[in-house]
């Protein structure tokens, strides 16, 4: 059963319930998803520490990624060097809707994400 940790930038602190940020590196909040096989089996949310950077929020939040065992991002936007970041630790970039519920979200995703 393979084993996938997600990562979601969120507005707020509701987890599956929140809805996903319009931008990545400055979001609020991460909600962190475990998953195995096609269950949600952790869910947990982390605040991000460049949320209120004016620049450079982009290498903070990807190195907080990193650190967290991420291996898939579900935003709705990636920047060029966001991407680059994102690439470079082999972290997996899934485009979602801005403002969608991040169950929606996940459960959209998880049958490619399962594949990847």
């Amino acid at each position: 059963m393979k084993k996938f940790r997600i990562a979601v930038p969120t507005e707020g602190h509701d987890g599956l319930e929140d809805k996903i940020s319009e931008v990545l590196g400055k979001a609020k909040t991460f909600t962190i998803l475990d998953v195995e096989g096609d269950e949600v089996r952790n869910v947990r949310v982390v605040d991000n520490p460049a949320s209120s950077y004016e620049y450079g929020s982009g290498p903070i939040t990807v190195k907080m990624l990193k650190d967290l065992n991420v291996n898939f991002v579900l935003a709705s936007e990636f920047g060029p060097g966001v991407s680059t970041l994102l690439e470079e630790h082999e972290i997996k970039m899934v485009s979602a809707k801005p403002g969608t519920k991040v169950s929606d979200a996940v459960k959209e995703a998880l049958p490619k994400l399962q594949t990847e």
